[in-house]
């Protein structure tokens, strides 16, 4: 209340003074924000603002009020920034032109823009860097540069205060920032080897409320004073140095430090003005790495030490130095080293020479006398040769142990000497010694016996496999040839590197049986040659590539006896059967048997049988796997009195091959059809008839037959009657007995394969109900010819 009175005042005293308005208002205020009410305060009525279109004339950045049409007052439009608008000059004063219609009318309305504390203060850089000698005395000063404040009046006003220091404190004098002196002033003595450099904070803050703050860091960096002189980490060094070393051989390497930087801390090395003219011939000493090296000849029998003073100086101003002595104590050596000639070589050597074979002759001497002129000699590696003395000075290189080219090809061996002086001298000698080959080592194949899987049916000269037999001998006796062997039958192939085994043996085609298991012979070409064998074992894989073949029925089969004979009538693949049942006979008795073989093995012999017409629900089905038809429901007269039934018999293989026949079933009373049945039992010949005549022809002879067996024998009308009871109340067992193969089917990871064994093989077959079919495998074998059982 008490500001806005005051603007009220302030609003007043201006309009009576000059005649034109004055308003303020402070920075940063929120847009929307009333300044004045200006249509009031320019002697407008309500409603008279609108009226005569009072607005104001935008001059640049003026546009940031605006005046509201509707009651005529002074807004704040954007944000008043009063350091944009008149940065550090104060007061900050807009000139407003206010323009009034009908009449026109011009108005001057004058804003100012009051400070706010918005600005901290800020120095010109994060941080500054000042450099101080160590050397410097307490009480320095130190100008540094102060903050600046965008902000006016008290906001402005900065004082300023330093992180704790036990080396620097701060010193303001004045308010006004642009004649403040602000210095920093050494308060301790610096020592740039106990603390290189210092990080201090400086702080700045302004009047305001609340106070704002900005802040710099100084790093100090202590600049070198050449306070410290250079020291050796030592006074006395002592070095053994032997008698005839090479020139310019390094006795030692001195190393002054100096805890100053720069210049203050770079040292040379020199000998003292002390030194002895003779030092001064014998060593030289490198100013600025300190080597201490040899450029005269020692010997030990003219002077045994030499005392050398040495002097490092840094290069400061004034320089300081340190001292130290260098002791060097000259040895007494052995002057000459033994020396190894070889005399004579015989190399190269059999890898089947024997223990004790000589193989180079070496002759060993020394310069020197004594215990120094002394030779002690050997072998390295020790293994497999050694060194036998003949005389003095001379020595056998001779074979200790049995060699092995295959092992090792080649030896480097080296003769070593060493002679009796303190400390020894040795010298040594390289002999390279070769190893020949000798055919000691057969071809051995990777492993014993290998398995060839070999589809049927390849195309002549195929590679089935390829074998490889491996000999660690050189040149021919590591060259291999190749042979097949199979009791009197053989085919080779020569090579050094593999064997390839093709579908054709030589001498021409041999049954795929023959290459069931045979043997791969691997020969070298060395004298006298080895060889090595392996076993091949070839297994042929079957194709699909036999369709199945229908078998002729086995004549008096007891299942044919119960549904009459059945006989193919075109031979073995398709054909038409024949065959008899009973009206009545109940569902799931057999009535015709479906025989098939398929030369193949395995899933590719495998046949299923499929009752292809009629489709539906019929009387009649087949057993998928047994091949057996049997009635699907109890058969009835409106199944008219014959059955064409045609029959599919696929295998397994892939794609699937397959075979047809057609089988018609007649449809007879039971009597006639048990009479059909005993008669077809009792001969294969009249089944073979009865199967060549047509369904009438067949009738009227099972017609006759029956008359006669009535009239003939009354106990075959009861045996008859026997046997329909026996077929309408009792299961009824029909069983196949004879002569026949069966197949055992193996499998493996590689797939299936069969074989066959000759054995009776007996079916049982029940009238009654439905059963599941009974799963066989075919065999391998074409079906045989057909003739009298």
């Amino acid at each position: 209340w008490s500001a806005a009175v005051r603007v009220l005042v302030l609003q007043a005293a201006w309009a009576l003074a000059g005649g034109q308005v004055r308003y303020s208002v402070p920075e940063e205020a929120k847009a929307g924000t009333v300044v004045g009410r200006l249509a009031q305060d320019l002697g407008l009525e309500a409603g008279e603002a609108e009226a005569r279109r009072l607005r104001l004339v935008a001059q640049g950045r003026r546009a940031s009020v605006e005046v509201s049409g509707a009651s005529g007052a002074l807004l704040v439009s954007s944000r008043l920034d009063r350091e944009e608008l008149c940065g550090k000059s104060a007061p900050c004063a807009l000139r407003l032109e206010v323009l009034l219609e009908r009449p026109l009318r011009v108005f001057h309305v004058e804003l100012e823009v009051t400070d706010i504390n918005d600005n901290a203060p800020i120095f010109r850089v994060d941080e500054e860097a000042l450099n101080i000698a160590e050397s410097s005395l307490l009480g320095s000063r130190f100008p540094l540069e102060g903050a600046s404040d965008a902000d006016i009046g008290a906001n402005a006003q900065l004082s300023y205060t330093l992180s704790p220091s036990e080396y620097f404190s701060l010193d303001h004098q004045g308010n006004n920032d642009q004649s403040a002196s602000l210095s920093l002033i050494l308060t301790k003595s610096l020592d740039r080897e106990t603390l290189p450099v210092h990080r201090l904070v400086l702080s700045a803050s302004d009047g305001g409320r609340p106070s704002l703050t900005g802040t710099m860091e100084l790093v100090v960096s202590v600049l070198d004073a050449n306070d410290n002189a250079p020291q050796f980490n030592q006074s006395v060094y002592k070095v053994k140095v032997l008698e005839g070393s090479e020139l310019r051989t390094l006795l030692i390497t001195l190393s002054a430090t100096d805890p100053d930087e720069g210049i203050n801390s770079d040292v040379m090395y020199l000998f003292s003005r002390h030194v002895s003219t003779k030092v001064k011939e014998m060593f030289t000493i490198d100013e600025n790495k300190g080597e201490i090296r040899l450029q005269g000849k020692l010997d030990y029998e003219e002077m045994d030490s030499y005392e050398i003073p040495v002097e490092a100086r840094d290069k400061g101003s004034p320089p300081l130095s340190g001292h130290c002595k260098v002791l060097v104590e000259v040895l007494d050596v052995n002057d000459n080293a033994p020396e190894v000639w070889v005399t004579s070589l015989s190399v190269p050597v059999a890898e089947d020479a024997s223990v004790g074979t000589v193989v180079a002759l070496l002759s060993v001497s020394d310069r020197d006398s004594g215990a120094n002129g002394r030779v002690r000699c050997w072998v390295w590696p020790a293994s497999p040769f050694g060194l036998e003395a003949t005389f003095a000075g001379s020595y056998s290189l001779v074979l200790r142990e049995a060699l092995d080219r295959e092992r090792v090809s080649e030896y480097e061996v080296e003769v070593r000497a060493e002679d009796g002086g303190a400390p020894p001298l040795r010298a040594s000698r390289g002999v390279r010694v070769p190893v020949s080959d000798v055919n000691d080592n057969a071809p051995a194949f990777a492993q014993a016996v290998y398995t060839v899987l070999a589809r049927e049916n390849n195309a002549a000269g195929a590679e089935l496999a390829r074998l490889w037999a491996r000999d660690p001998d050189e040149a021919g006796n590591g060259r291999v040839s190749y042979s097949v062997w199979e009791g009197g039958v053989g085919g080779g192939a020569a090579g050094s590197s593999s064997a390839s085994l093709s579908g054709a043996a030589a001498g021409g085609w041999r049954p795929a049986s023959s290459y069931v298991s045979f043997e791969v012979r691997a020969v070298d070409a060395g004298e006298p040659p080895l060889c090595g064998n392996a076993t091949v074992q070839l297994f042929v894989l079957d194709e699909n590539d036999n369709a199945p073949a229908l078998l002729l029925p086995a004549a008096g089969s007891a299942a044919e006896a119960g549904a009459a004979a059945a006989e193919a009538s075109s031979g073995p693949g398709s054909g038409t059967l024949w065959a008899w049942a009973a009206w009545g006979a109940p569902a799931g008795q057999v009535v015709a048997k479906i025989r098939a073989v398929d030369a193949d093995s395995g899933y590719n012999a495998w046949l299923r049988y499929e009752l292809w017409e009629p489709r539906g629900k019929g009387p009649f089905r087949v057993g998928l796997y047994s091949g057996e038809v049997s009635t699907a429901r109890p058969l009835e007269e409106a199944d008219g009195p014959r059955q064409r039934l045609l029959i599919v018999v696929r295998d397994h293989g892939e794609p699937a091959r397959s075979a047809t026949a057609t089988l018609s079933v007649s449809l007879l009373e039971a009597a006639e059809a048990a009479l059909a049945a005993a008669a077809g039992s009792a001969s294969s010949s009249r089944s073979a008839v009865g199967a060549e005549m047509g369904a009438g022809a067949a009738s009227a002879a099972t017609n006759v037959w029956l008359v006669v067996a009535i009239c003939a024998v009354s106990s075959l009308f009861l045996l008859a009657v026997v046997l329909y009871g026996a077929s309408r109340w009792a299961p009824r067992a029909a069983v196949l007995s004879g002569p026949g193969p069966t197949t055992l089917v193996c499998a493996s990871e590689v797939g299936s394969w069969s074989y066959s064994q000759r054995h009776s093989r007996s079916l049982c077959v029940a009238d009654g109900a439905g059963k599941s079919d009974l799963m066989v495998f075919s065999p391998n074998f074409p079906p045989p010819p057909p003739g009298p059982a």
